[in-house]
């Protein structure tokens, strides 16, 4: 295929690079697949994947980021910055687009946010006679919507530019079927179904990987200043110390182990946003305590400690105990942070941490059940999320919505609730028994494993992306 005589393309992202997976591979794809050299366009603030910091042919080049403090500008001022902002990020993109980068073949912009990221790619592929492709990851107007809602004049504006801009575009991508029907059948665009799919490093983890994972994040596990809790009860500093031993592993000689009265462990990311409603997760944590205890006849006045005590003292339970670590950062973290002291659980725990995208995949392949909340401004995107955690061959149990399965086969590799009541009675009917007897949670990741044989990053790309980024750049759409 033909990419043009400069052999060179610009991945741009109005956010952190480090946190927008999805452009992070398009990069990769472009170097190794492509064999093109290419800038990367972003924001700093999270580190990348290695693998994109080691290519020679991929040269990141960070803006910097407009500081986060509209919140508490008065109101009067907001709509002022709503106008400003844009306004200097324009002058910024263009800037690195026009002159601080060498004038690639094609410029691959995502979106959200569309503006001013979509008039300001449209610009620089004119003045440096570039080709232009949107991704679209979901539209930008919902998003703002969520915040100043759909009767704002703003939200129409920014609507009007996202589509204006978007019927510019030399060439689209776009995340699932039902926004390429809604792209083409409302908006006028035609658009390429590139999927996510995770790449060759997501994968199952091995019990001696597991072993050592659970040895790094020891720290953040059993926290010293956090408060009492099924996790953190009976552990010392020696304990934390040992190589030999995590919370759910030991290594005894050459061996390792899984322990068998290790707790579940369920892992959610989180934007921390308001389109993830993470109060679900904390009232069905809330209910599958009180009713494991209900149905195991516990005597409340005895306290959580004597519980605690028998766990630690090597006693099984038909249900275990639940560690759910949350990973992700964003505006409403801590607001849930202290929602979560506040729950006093007997049997469930939560964690909050943010590993380096070495160590993540790890983690996702170490667990047991991962949890999505995503629910989408546009009702038409999918979450990455879920993603990763397929190619880690971890089952999910989802917020249903109109496209999810495009992603999540019910009872195939996961299950849907739309409630904290659902959310609690699938714990209860895929833990009974963890971790031997959970014949539930077994045919779930084994649906997991035989569906995400064959999907992988480089397949999808190269059978979708490659085709219309060879045509967009040849001039030849027709």
């Amino acid at each position: 295929m033909e990419f043009g005589k400069r052999r060179r393309a610009a991945v741009v992202v109005l956010g952190d690079i480090g946190r927008s997976p999805r452009m992070q591979f398009h990069a990769l794809s472009l170097a190794r697949q492509a064999n093109l050299e290419v800038d990367i366009v972003a924001y700093g603030g999270s580190d990348p994947y290695s693998a994109l910091l080691e290519h020679q042919s991929i040269h990141i080049h960070t803006m910097r980021l407009w500081p986060s403090r509209d919140g508490v500008l008065p109101k009067i001022f907001r709509s002022v910055m709503l106008l400003l902002k844009p306004l200097i990020q324009f002058i910024m993109l263009l800037w690195f687009l026009c002159v601080k980068i060498k004038a690639p073949d094609v410029f691959i912009v995502q979106n959200p946010p569309s503006v001013p990221t979509l008039v300001a790619v449209k610009w620089a592929s004119w003045l440096r006679q570039s080709s232009f492709i949107i991704d679209w990851h979901n539209f930008g107007y919902t998003l703002l919507a969520l915040s100043l809602g759909r009767s704002s004049r703003f939200v129409a504006v920014y609507h009007w530019v996202e589509l204006h801009f978007g019927k510019m575009a030399h060439g689209s991508l776009c995340v699932t079927k039902a926004m390429q029907h809604e792209l083409e059948q409302v908006w006028g665009i035609k658009a390429t179904v590139l999927y996510d799919q995770p790449p060759e490093f997501f994968c199952p983890t091995h019990l001696e990987e597991k072993h050592k994972l659970f040895c790094r994040i020891k720290k953040d596990i059993f926290k010293s200043n956090g408060p009492l809790d099924c996790i953190s009860y009976g552990i010392t500093s020696n304990d934390i110390q040992d190589p030999n031993s995590t919370l759910f592993t030991n290594l005894i000689g050459d061996d390792y182990h899984l322990k068998q009265n290790r707790p579940a462990l369920i892992v959610s990311s989180t934007s921390w946003t308001p389109d993830e409603d993470f109060g679900i997760l904390l009232e069905a944590a809330v209910m599958y305590d009180r009713r494991v205890a209900a149905l195991l006849n516990e005597n409340d006045s005895n306290g959580e400690e004597v519980l605690w005590k028998a766990i630690d003292d090597g006693k099984t339970f038909s249900y275990p105990r639940l560690l759910f670590i949350i990973t992700g950062k964003g505006p409403e973290k801590e607001k849930y942070e202290e929602k979560i002291k506040k729950l006093n659980l007997k049997r469930v725990a939560f964690r909050t941490m943010w590993l380096s995208p070495e160590d993540y995949p790890f983690l996702l392949g170490s667990a047991d059940l991962g949890v999505c909340l995503h629910t989408s401004s546009s009702g038409l995107d999918l979450p990455m999320k879920v993603v990763d955690m397929f190619g880690c061959g971890l089952p999910v149990c989802a917020v249903s919505y109109s496209c999810i399965t495009e992603l999540v086969k019910p009872d195939k590799n996961g299950l849907l609730f739309s409630s904290s009541s659902e959310l609690a009675d699938e714990l209860m009917m895929l833990f009974k028994g963890f971790p031997n007897e959970c014949d539930a949670l077994k045919m779930l990741r084994n649906g997991v494993l035989e569906m995400g044989l064959s999907a992988r990053w480089a397949t999808e790309w190269e059978a979708n992306a490659m085709p219309l980024i060879s045509k967009v750049i040849s001039g030849d759409l027709h």
